[in-house]
């Protein structure tokens, strides 16, 4: 009964639901000069404002009666899929990848959108058609979890009904420390020896923290073998890796969100060469990192290609090649055993 009611627009009750978007995202949503939002708002009547910052990530909060909520996330999945049809247009795929939105909800609330033995997210997939996961962990810094939704429009707005239903049922219990993105890194490559920042079209010599890195792993060749201390040097101590200690660097290492860059005259690069090292395998997932973010920091930051073998059967350690210039492969070396 309560379902029909929220669904109706029938409760007079004032919702907040908060979404999280990349930016990228977020830019083809404000459309120019913040068109595609404003209108959002005006035929929704839903109030909808998206965090500032310079983050990878935003924070869009809609607030107002649930038939508002209801009204403006059906136009942001029907805007969502005409993103899509226009990509696609110019790609070769042939299937079409569903809406996916992801949802920020307070923890406290997430056991009764999960139900006991999985029952009510199990019955909300059903009856919607939507895919619905739950994150295990809370986002950082926050008590909330990313709820991640996907399907066609029509099962999205549905899905998130049946959602909103649960969060009137169940309010959140305690004090919610929301989520806060953080800010983006500056960009970073390294050439001749000297770490430079990306400003526009320039290149831009990067504060000396990062560049005492990059000379530290050059000075490392022959590397330090996976296991054994690795030489300390002013306001860094490394633990033995495979004695699972943890790895204590005072200099800042940038978790970094960089791109291939090509900066002319910068670095005339030595041949490439490979290297060949293991890891055991109870140790590649602190290497690995979630869906693969620390590899991919440590082949950005080292500028190194960087393959893991899959695991064999009766071995206990994984086989990683490193392919690179000798100073690539160092640094590659010294961020992986700083892991």
């Amino acid at each position: 009964e309560m379902e029909s009611k929220v669904s109706e627009g029938g409760l007079n009750v004032t919702l907040t639901i908060r979404l999280l978007m990349h930016g990228k995202v977020r830019g083809s949503y404000s459309g120019g000069k913040g068109e595609t939002v404003k209108k959002m708002r005006e035929e929704s009547g839903a109030r909808i404002n998206i965090s500032e910052g310079n983050c990878p990530e935003r924070i869009v909060t809609i607030t107002g009666p649930t038939d508002a909520i209801f009204k403006a996330f059906a136009m942001i999945a029907y805007k969502f899929e005409e993103d899509i049809t226009n990509s696609m247009s110019n790609s070769t795929a042939t299937s079409k990848p569903p809406v996916t939105l992801r949802l920020v909800v307070p923890a406290s609330q997430c056991g009764s959108l999960i139900g006991k033995g999985g029952s009510k997210i199990k019955e909300i997939r059903e009856s919607t058609g939507a895919q619905v996961q739950v994150a295990g962990d809370m986002l950082p810094n926050s008590t909330e979890r990313a709820v991640t939704i996907s399907g066609t429009p029509d099962a999205i707005i549905q899905c998130v009904k049946q959602i909103c239903v649960v969060m009137l049922e169940s309010p959140p219990k305690g004090a919610t420390i929301p989520y806060r993105p953080k800010p983006a890194s500056t960009p970073v490559i390294f050439a001749g020896g000297q770490a430079y920042t990306i400003q526009g079209q320039y290149a831009i010599p990067h504060p000396d923290q990062l560049t005492k890195l990059h000379q530290l792993a050059m000075q490392q060749t022959p590397f330090t073998p996976l296991g054994q201390t690795t030489p300390a040097f002013p306001g860094c101590s490394l633990g033995s890796v495979a004695g699972k200690q943890q790895s204590s660097i005072a200099l800042p290492v940038p978790a970094l969100t960089m791109f291939p860059c090509i900066c002319p005259g910068l670095d005339a690069s030595p041949p490439a060469s490979t290297h060949e090292l293991t890891i055991p395998n109870d140790l590649i997932g602190c290497i690995i990192g979630r869906q693969g973010t620390k590899i991919n920091e440590i082949r950005q930051m080292s500028g190194a290609q960087i393959k893991i073998a899959n695991a064999t059967e009766g071995s206990s350690e994984r086989q990683i090649t490193i392919t690179g210039t000798p100073a690539n492969i160092s640094l590659a070396q010294y961020l992986i055993n700083a892991r």
